[in-house]
């Protein structure tokens, strides 16, 4: 222990003196045994201070300043990196927030974590591990308190953990939290696993055998290698059943070994006496030791039937195995050890002008996704997540690329920008100077750079939408006569920044056209031609509509171009007495408000209704789904999503469905679907979060 280390962690009992837990022990018992998890991963004396010492500015007489001067800058950095990371708190809601809390409170955690990891990455690591302590003394606290920890947990920190490389971390943390929320769930998967478990040991057993048998009679020396087993963990075996729509009982594939090796040309050796000897399935082997995940992670993963058991094999050397347990920390307790782990993900996360739940649902694709590998012409690798489109690709490449992205070549075949990439494809970008963002691709991107980037420039065109569209909104309240007039008026008096505002809030509106009205009530030709009475604006409804308009309007209809839905951003169009209703950002719209188009205000109704999502394994056969759905329809709801989830075998697909509906009781719904299928899983869409 160094001098500095001894002085933080007596620092540490003095500043909690008199402190106690829940479980009453005293405090600095947490703060020392983080530092004890920081130190088995290889934290160096900065980080085993700040570790220490992390709870004593929030729950302590002492300051920062203090502890800039008994340890130095470099330590107070950590520590205040991890002050800033704290439980949320009610003043912090966004206010007027109609946005679930936990959503919200999730969201929150999200940032303020990510934010302060940026600048140091060490920061995370050591909230992580203050986490797993928690986790670790979670059954003295109230069921609801171990119930929303461990949600976050899942949400927030064993993801991190994850994207951090540090796998006996994240399996800990996900395994904890998997057993304080679906504590039933774990309980029947912990039972089965123990009674079976001699079993289970025993075909281990044999097959680590046999396996040992024929590397050595591969020409492999016995010292040069050593197999490790287990049996798939319990929150693994609980996913895989939720994705499947199965019984532990269907799993093949809950038994694993590990061959560990001593050089990168082993691994290769012993996969080839492997699929030499035993029958791959094709479709499980992956080798990332020559395509490493983005965490860093290096290992050849391949599966094998042997006899009436299936076995998962990885293969890694020693340096591959140190790094895929402790990631990031690997390059402190094993110095330069491995790949380290990219960060670009946390780059991809700085917080812009998102509000707290795009972020969160941005921070989420980012952290939970499931990667695939594709390449450059000139052979350079990128990892993009499951679902990436060419045009993530793009984006990957270089900002610029991607704004200027007009088609792509995938190997060597011309296509779209918006077509689904498979790991291994080829891909080429043509650009072109001369391109308008489309804001209809932001759904169609999974990468969060892709999403900002789109957002921004989209942002910036609907400003330039929203500022043409009022000035003609008030050049039709004043009878087409002072387009001109309008536009000087707003130009004069220096509304150009606010005028957009005109086409979403009616009073703001009716402000800037009074004032325009006092302000040429003395012209004699517009009093000649326009009677003052005749501007005064009427509500007019239409079925989810409302029109404000000083004219008679007969009737609103959708066009056929744009194909907007309820709640989204729309424009009126007015032709005569009809109005034509377009998404904010149809092209073909954007033509007629820049030729001048006669306009009016129009918002939406109040919704009344609830979205929801269901995700549900249903049977792969004809007629399965217009079943499924003509079931929910009969219960007053309204489908407007369908997708699958990628995952589909011979027997099941599983299918998310987004509905919305009036009802404010829900549970019956609920409940009959449970009876009849397979449901994964049931949430309303306001509360992401929580996800029940």
């Amino acid at each position: 222990m160094t001098p500095k280390v001894r002085n933080a962690l007596n620092s540490c009992i003095a500043a909690h003196e008199g402190q106690v837990r829940k479980s009453g022990i005293p405090y600095a018992v947490h703060p020392i045994l983080v530092s004890c998890i920081v130190a088995y991963y290889g934290g160096e004396e900065s980080m085993i201070c700040a570790a220490l010492l992390h709870d004593v500015v929030e729950d302590t007489e002492y300051d920062i300043e203090w502890i800039r001067d008994e340890f130095g800058d470099d330590v107070t950095s950590l520590v205040d990196s991890l002050t800033k990371i704290v439980d949320i708190r009610k003043e912090e809601f966004p206010s007027n927030s109609d946005t679930n809390e936990k959503l919200v409170a999730a969201a929150l955690s999200f940032r303020k974590m990510l934010l302060a990891s940026i600048q140091d990455i060490r920061a995370l690591v050591i909230k992580i591990s203050d986490r797993m302590h928690n986790m670790l003394t979670l059954d003295v606290l109230p069921e609801h308190k171990q119930r929303r920890i461990s949600e976050e947990t899942l949400v927030v920190y064993a993801p991190i953990a994850h994207r951090l490389g540090i796998s006996s971390i994240k399996n800990e943390l996900e395994d904890k939290s998997f057993y304080y929320i679906f504590r039933n769930d774990y309980n029947k998967i912990n039972n089965y696993l123990n009674e079976k478990k001699q079993n289970l040991t025993l075909k281990l057993n044999n097959f680590i055998a046999k396996v040992s048998s024929l590397l050595m009679q591969g020409g492999i020396v016995e010292s040069n290698f050593r197999i490790e087993s287990r049996i798939k963990r319990p929150y693994s075996i609980f996913l895989k059943m939720q994705k499947k729509g199965v019984s532990i009982d269907e799993i093949l594939d809950l038994l694993a070994i590990r061959i560990i090796v001593n050089e990168n040309i082993d691994c290769y050796k012993v996969l080839g006496i492997i699929h030499l000897n035993l029958k791959p399935i094709i479709s499980r082997f992956k080798d990332y030791i020559a395509l490493p995940k983005e965490n860093g992670y290096q290992t050849i993963h391949t599966t094998v039937f042997d006899e009436s058991s299936i076995f998962e094999i990885q293969i890694r050397t020693d340096k591959m195995h140190n790094s895929a347990e402790f990631g990031v920390a690997a390059h402190w307790k094993y110095k330069n050890t491995g790949i380290l782990p990219s960060t670009d993900w946390l780059n991809n996360l700085q917080y812009q002008d998102n509000n707290i739940e795009e972020f969160y649902e941005m921070a989420k694709n980012e952290l939970y996704r499931e990667d695939i590998i594709v390449f450059s012409p000139a052979g350079d690798t990128y990892t993009l997540p499951a679902g990436a489109v060419a045009l993530d690709f793009a984006y990957a490449v270089h900002t610029e690329l991607g704004s200027y992205a007009k088609e792509a070549y995938i190997n060597n075949q011309k296509s779209s920008l918006l077509t689904t990439l498979r790991s291994g494809d080829i891909v080429r970008i043509i650009t072109s100077s001369h391109l308008e963002p489309k804001c209809t691709w932001i759904d169609a991107v999974k990468t969060s750079r892709a999403k900002s980037a789109l957002k921004l420039q989209c942002s910036l065109k609907i400003k330039e939408i929203e500022q043409k569209s009022a000035i003609n909104i008030l050049s039709t309240i004043f009878f087409d006569h002072n387009l001109n007039v309008v536009e000087a008026f707003v130009k004069e008096h220096n509304l150009t920044s606010q005028i957009p505002k005109a086409t979403k809030d009616l009073d703001f509106l009716i402000d800037i056209k009074n004032r325009i009205r006092n302000n040429l009530k003395n012209n004699v030709n517009f009093i000649s031609k326009i009677r003052l009475d005749r501007l005064r604006l009427k509500k007019q409804e239409f079925d989810n509509l409302i029109i404000y308009s000083n004219h008679t309007i007969s009737e609103t209809l959708f066009d056929y171009c744009c194909h907007p839905k309820h709640n989204d951003e729309v424009l009126a169009i007015k032709n005569g007495s009809k109005v034509f209703i377009h998404h904010k950002l149809c092209e073909r719209a954007f033509l007629e408000v820049n030729e001048g188009a006669r306009m009016v205000f129009v918002n939406w109704k109040e919704d009344k209704s609830t979205s929801y999502k269901i995700i549900v394994a249903l049977e792969d056969k004809k007629g399965t789904l217009a079943m499924f759905l003509n079931t929910i329809v009969k219960y007053d709801c309204n489908v407007i999503g369908i997708s699958y989830s990628g995952y589909k075998n011979q027997f099941m697909t599983t299918c998310e469905i987004i509905f919305e509906t009036p009802l404010n009781d829900i549970k019956p719904l609920k409940d009959m679907l449970h009876k009849k299928y397979k449901v994964i899983d049931f949430f309303g869409l306001k509360d992401a979060y929580t996800q029940k």
